[in-house]
């Protein structure tokens, strides 16, 4: 497992519980995850490092579930032998998956017998990764969960079933994501090489600086099967134009609306709930964060903005030590939470 790189962290391990071990897989656009814990009582943390390893590709017919599959057991592998359980069953799963709502069936028919035969595996978890963010952000608790990466999803539930809002990847949607960011500031970069008024001398400036010739950004873009992540690597560039270019501050001014629009669709209307906000995007910082929380004002004035109890990984393993546990309170969904 070369590919795998661990993340440095240093960790407190929470109290076990007869032992049991589990497995929490975050799999997104910048790369994949994989960690194991102890079924404990309290919230899960990674026991020893966190393994990871590059985006699981997309094809004709979804998420590759044979590279999946073949990086999560080889991570194990090196996890469990890591801990000095190379021999331990894993009793639980839960892999969250970009794409695993509309793009997932391939994991659905492979990984549930897959990981029975290597791992001895009897719970197994497939969720969206707007869940395991969910769950990596709030917990088990009644709110909505806006995810913000390369794309942006947002999700909510009052425990008894879900609500989603975008999510639908670069060309149909993920509006205020990384990759919509990205691609409308080369889009502003492209109407000032062309003359156009609406333009920005700024971006074109930086367009230029990270890729070169802006004629030839179709070639270089279109074929690419990472354009979502490249589009999305301009995205700093735009936050970085916008106290000075009002177009580049118009472009995440509209992005915090797109956001604050699909939270405000997903939040339940109950007592006590709250949303948060998750994922890369928001290193940002405040050029994007100002007019989203402006936003989330206006759209949501009586629900609380809580910072993030943990990330998406941090969800998956929360998920996977409550089937262990067989106390899931997350609602199942055949599209976004499937528990087996």
């Amino acid at each position: 497992m070369e590919s795998f790189e661990p993340d440095g962290r240093t960790v407190t391990r929470a109290a076990p519980i007869a032992g049991g071990l589990a497995l929490g897989v975050d799999s997104g656009g910048s790369g994949l995850r994989v960690a194991l814990t102890e079924v404990t009582a309290g919230r899960p943390v990674p026991l020893g490092r966190v393994v990871t390893a590059p985006p699981v590709p997309t094809g004709p017919e979804g998420l590759d579930a044979g590279v999946l599959l073949h990086r999560v057991l080889a991570a194990a592998r090196c996890l469990r032998s890591d801990a000095g359980r190379a021999g331990g069953r894993i009793e639980a799963v839960c892999v969250g998956a970009a794409g695993m709502a509309s793009l997932g069936t391939g994991l659905r028919d492979l990984l549930p017998e897959a990981l029975a035969e290597a791992l001895g595996t009897r719970h197994l978890a497939l969720a969206a990764d707007a869940v395991t963010a969910y769950a990596g952000a709030l917990g088990e608790r009644v709110g909505a969960v806006a995810a913000m990466g390369t794309g942006v999803v947002a999700v909510g539930t009052d425990l008894r079933g879900w609500r989603r809002a975008d999510g639908w990847g670069h060309l149909l949607g993920d509006c205020g994501g990384g990759a919509w960011i990205g691609r409308a500031g080369l889009e502003a970069a492209l109407r000032a090489h062309d003359g156009r008024d609406s333009g920005s001398a700024a971006l074109l400036a930086r367009a230029r600086a990270v890729f070169g010739a802006v004629e030839e950004l179709p070639r270089k873009l279109y074929p690419r099967t990472d354009r979502p992540a490249v589009l999305a690597s301009f995205a700093p560039e735009v936050a970085s134009c916008s106290a000075d270019d009002p177009v580049a501050a118009d472009i995440l001014r509209a992005a915090a609306g797109h956001v604050a629009d699909a939270l405000a669709t997903t939040c339940p209307e109950r007592e006590g709930a709250a949303v948060a906000l998750t994922g890369g995007l928001l290193r940002l910082g405040e050029p994007l964060l100002g007019p989203l929380r402006a936003q989330l004002a206006a759209r949501l004035p009586d629900v609380p903005v809580l910072a993030p109890a943990g990330d998406p990984l941090s969800g998956a393993l929360l998920i996977a030590v409550r089937q262990a546990r067989t106390d899931v309170r997350l609602p199942a969904d055949d599209a976004l939470l499937r528990i087996t």
